[in-house]
């Protein structure tokens, strides 16, 4: 998949804005707060419609502007074009056009074009909490195939319902006698999606063990023993039983304790936790390393390499790994944002002042 024409009209610090991409690798340069990451961020929206740096939409809309739009072509594989209209709108609902047609619902965008991005910020991947690490996975499973979007939207739907039920226990006035009976409905609910969400993250780190070590020993250039885990103890007696034994708890509380919206993704280097005993190189290398990772099975299982975006990758990295990055990049359409000139194969260079072509 290449993006072949970029034009960005009042987001973020563009005015207005037209870019010509090309296959290969395009690196975009320029000083920081000029502009190079709000590229980025918008390309990589119209993948995701949302914003890597986890802000709203609107956020996104040039300040003093009610509307902001992103329009890009694509050609896919075959050859076929496609154009890609996002209007944003400060206070109002956003507007998704594929080759000038609405579509119904605005996440029926997804699928039509797949964007890797990696960010400092991934840094958090390893060494933030277990949300962060559920998103990466969650987000991969996106691009491995949409129907996981609705999947995870249901499971966050069901535990926000149990949830509701589950205050309403601390009620003195409720009777408990039908709260189970409720409860048993949004358990057996529970079971079932969020069981299946589990499977799919639990086949997905087995899938990407071997491919996070690979891409580690390529950017570190020495073999390094990397272990991924599914972390989700209910598994061994299932998410049913598992809610039915904790249910007094979580009626005292009032939350839901166990279910994959608690499950977390283990790192281990050389037999140790990386959040807590790796180093801050080894763990913005791990971090990396999962993003290629997961770009290397999307392009596997799809048989189509997403836009592969480094956010100021290089700048996080020492001489060697930023080297090996650059001489290990993956086939397809790579765009590197830099604020100083990149060594080795690039295709073409784009250079930005003040959310403007230089």
């Amino acid at each position: 998949m290449i993006v072949e024409h970029l034009e960005l009209i009042d987001i973020r610090n563009y005015e207005t804005a037209t870019f010509e991409l090309r296959p290969g690798t395009t690196v975009v340069l320029g000083d920081n707060g000029h502009g190079k990451t709000n590229l980025a961020e918008a390309l990589a929206y119209l993948a995701t419609l949302s914003s890597f740096r986890g802000v709203p939409s609107d956020a996104l809309v040039r300040l003093g502007a009610d509307r902001g739009v992103i329009r890009a072509t694509i050609r896919d594989d075959d050859g076929r074009q496609s154009l890609i209209e996002a209007e944003l709108t400060v206070g109002g609902r956003n507007r998704v056009q594929v080759n000038r047609q609405r579509l119904p619902r605005v996440r029926d965008l997804l699928g039509t074009m797949r964007v890797t991005v990696f960010s400092p910020d991934d840094l958090v991947i390893v060494k933030g909490g277990p949300g962060d690490r559920r998103r990466f996975l969650d987000d991969t499973l996106v691009a491995l195939a949409v129907k996981y979007d609705a999947i995870r939207l249901e499971v966050d739907r069901v535990v926000k319902q149990r949830n509701t039920v589950l205050k309403s226990a601390k009620s003195s006035s409720t009777n408990h006698g039908d709260l189970g009976i409720t409860l048993d409905v949004w358990d057996s609910k529970l079971s079932d999606v969020g069981g299946r969400l589990a499977h799919a993250r639990a086949t997905l780190v087995d899938r990407l063990g071997p491919m996070v070590q690979q891409a580690y020993r390529d950017l570190a250039g020495t073999a390094t023993d990397i272990e991924l885990g599914y972390v989700a103890p209910w598994r061994d007696v299932g998410l049913e039983t598992a809610l039915a034994h904790a249910r007094d708890h979580d009626m005292r509380r009032g939350v839901t304790s166990v279910g994959p919206h608690r499950d977390d993704l283990t790192v281990v280097i050389d037999q140790m936790p990386s959040r807590t005993h790796a180093s801050q190189g080894e763990q913005r290398t791990l971090a990396l390393s999962l993003r290629l990772a997961a770009h290397r099975l999307v392009t596997e299982r799809t048989d189509s390499a997403p836009v592969l975006v480094l956010d100021d990758v290089l700048s996080e990295l020492d001489r060697g790994r930023a080297g090996a990055l650059l001489d290990h990049l993956p086939a397809g359409q790579v765009v590197i944002t830099s604020a100083t000139d990149v060594p080795g194969r690039v295709d073409h260079t784009v250079r930005i002042v003040d959310g403007q072509l230089a």
